[in-house]
């Protein structure tokens, strides 16, 4: 059997082996990008149709190309992002395979193993650029014979899809917030299950959010601290870009409720939480504001008030007085739909270099195995490290990591 080698292999092509490839080019490090479908995969076919980017077009992106067509303060479609990608790794002359899939990599002598779907690969390095979106998360509550269909948000397209009746969307980040509220919109009834949450404004005093993040210097927050409470984060680019309201959408027609706990009989319970993380994800929308307001008068800019952006409205009757129990062939609930994250998976790679929960140890994206490397997950420097520029600015980090290795 014919085994190919070479000096680094990029295992995944979405934005951060996209971005891999490019730092590892530029520095002249020989490689190859492995690529199990097409390049940007998830960003096209697990993703909903409406999808846009969370993130303004002049920040989602890399730092020397920008979206064509699309206004910078807009918010780029997913297919559009998928077809950035794409562009951008041409624009480059990425070393790109597409249509294979890696089995294994596995450590031997100075370098690795890779078993993929056409072939074995030696590899002196190896750089799993695979992303924080690995594994979907179904949690085991409600069992596969309940009488509703089940789906993770990664499998959610748009409401003609799913099975007439209501939803239950259960998860309030980003993802389920804006499912549940295009499934509102579509005639439905739905309801959401409401976790602890982030609630950022999505503008503040003519900036958006993600502004005030680099102004604060929140982006460059470093990695909490080891089995700290992950909180999603409740923002949306939709129609033009929106906060996102808890309190408004209940006004609209949705119900909210708590977090979901467990099934018996027919019925989900919930916990008795749901005003408590409205209450905080208010508490935090509030602190983001204080902060603006406070880097403003520091630096004596001239910024337009916003008093209105601080009314908060009154709690709807379902914050009120929430649910605890709902029973889900009585209301009439179709489809329970699953927006509640997603698992690393690297099972495929043979190396003592995870922790119990399966996560990689490893100092800004450089793992104690010799050679391996990870890059594109959340928080691997900093907060923005999941994010198309943040992955940009760590890919250099580990290509020039990459780089003084194999001149040593």
């Amino acid at each position: 059997m014919t085994v190919e080698t070479v000096d680094t292999l990029v295992i995944g092509a979405g934005q951060a082996g996209v971005a891999m490839s490019e730092h590892l080019g530029r520095r002249g490090v020989p490689h190859l990008v492995l690529e199990r479908k097409r390049i940007a995969e998830r960003w096209r076919t697990e993703r909903w149709d409406s999808l846009v980017a969370n993130g303004p077009a002049w920040h989602d992106r890399f730092p020397n190309m920008t979206f064509p067509g699309i206004d910078p303060d807009g918010f780029a479609p997913h297919d559009a992002v998928a077809d950035y990608l794409e562009a951008y790794a041409r624009r480059i002359e990425a070393p790109v395979r597409c249509g294979v899939s890696v089995r294994s990599v596995r450590p031997d002598g100075d370098g690795f193993v890779v078993d993929t779907s056409h072939g074995v690969v030696r590899a002196r390095n190896v750089v799993a650029a695979t992303g924080p979106f690995q594994k979907p998360i179904i949690p085991d509550v409600i069992p596969a014979d309940a009488g509703v269909t089940q789906l993770h948000s990664n499998t959610y397209h748009n409401p003609e899809q799913l099975p007439p009746g209501g939803v239950l969307v259960i998860g309030a980040g980003s993802s389920g917030t804006q499912i549940a509220d295009e499934l509102r919109r579509a005639g439905r009834a739905v309801w959401l299950s409401v976790g602890p949450h982030d609630r950022p404004p999505r503008r503040y005093r003519g900036k958006d959010f993600v502004w005030w993040l680099g102004k604060l210097g929140m982006w460059d927050m470093e990695v909490p601290d080891a089995g700290s409470e992950h909180v999603t984060i409740a923002v949306s680019g939709a129609r033009g870009g929106e906060t996102v309201d808890f309190r408004r959408l209940a006004t609209e027609g949705m119900t909210l409720v708590g977090r979901t706990e467990r099934f018996s009989d027919g019925v989900l319970h919930f916990a008795p939480d749901l005003k408590t993380n409205i209450d905080k994800g208010d508490a935090n929308y509030l602190s983001m504001l204080d902060a603006a307001d406070a880097y403003i008068e520091r630096e004596g800019l001239d910024f337009p008030e916003e008093p209105d952006a601080r009314i908060i409205g009154a709690d709807p009757a379902c914050v009120a007085a929430p649910l605890r129990t709902l029973d889900l062939k009585q209301a009439g609930i179709g489809t329970v739909l699953w927006a509640t994250g997603y698992a690393l998976d690297f099972g495929w790679i043979e190396a003592d270099t995870f922790d119990p929960s399966g996560r990689p140890r490893h100092k800004k994206g450089v793992s104690d195995q010799p050679g391996l490397y990870f890059v594109g997950l959340s928080w691997l420097t900093r907060r923005a490290s999941a994010f198309i520029w943040g992955v940009w600015h760590d890919a250099d980090y580990l290509a020039g990591h990459i780089a003084a290795r194999g001149q040593r």
